[in-house]
């Protein structure tokens, strides 16, 4: 049973210390291009000691302005497909990738709530990007239900985090 004194961010403290210890492991960083979480998964990353060894930096990209000035993703891009779609998730992480001195970026788009919800796109839709070095960018998009803010974030979180510890797992298997 969990403690009901822990908020949703301290529930992922144990997955970002994996992600900490096996990226240090494997000499390998982190960036993150974060929208719809604001900054929280370097945040929730940089609670863990010898984060340090591991990220490398985390872009906050809010604004449609921040995607383009900072990752350079293109306007015509984020007019075309909007802010959370597949081809800007992928824009953002190899953005996050090529302006970093990471091997592995992963970014984060969506929509939190409670507002800004369409039919096409409702409230908890998140877009996800994995860029790493000698790989084509991955995507993945999911459907988060609508239990509030806090918990769509965080379930964005747990995503991201759990999708860069799959990937470094998979690159040792494969001898990468």
């Amino acid at each position: 049973m969990s403690d009901p004194n822990l908020t949703a961010y301290d529930r992922l403290f144990p997955l970002a210390r994996e992600v900490i210890t096996v990226c240090s492991t494997r000499g390998l960083r982190i960036a993150t291009a974060e929208s719809c979480t604001g900054g929280l998964i370097a945040g929730l990353l940089t609670e863990i000691a010898g984060s340090s060894t591991v990220l490398d930096r985390g872009f906050v990209t809010y604004s449609n302005e921040a995607k383009h000035e900072i990752l350079g993703v293109g306007q015509d891009l984020l007019a075309t497909c909007g802010a959370v779609s597949e081809p800007v998730a992928r824009a953002m992480a190899e953005g996050a990738l090529s302006r970093s001195n990471a091997q592995i970026a992963v970014s984060v788009t969506g929509i939190a709530g409670p507002g800004g919800g369409s039919l096409e796109k409702p409230v908890g839709t998140v877009h996800f990007g994995l860029a790493a070095e000698g790989r084509p960018t991955a995507h993945a998009k999911h459907l988060f239900e609508t239990e509030g803010r806090q918990f769509i974030r965080a379930a964005a979180i747990e995503t991201a985090l759990r999708w860069i510890l799959k990937t470094v797992q998979q690159q040792q298997q494969n001898g990468l």
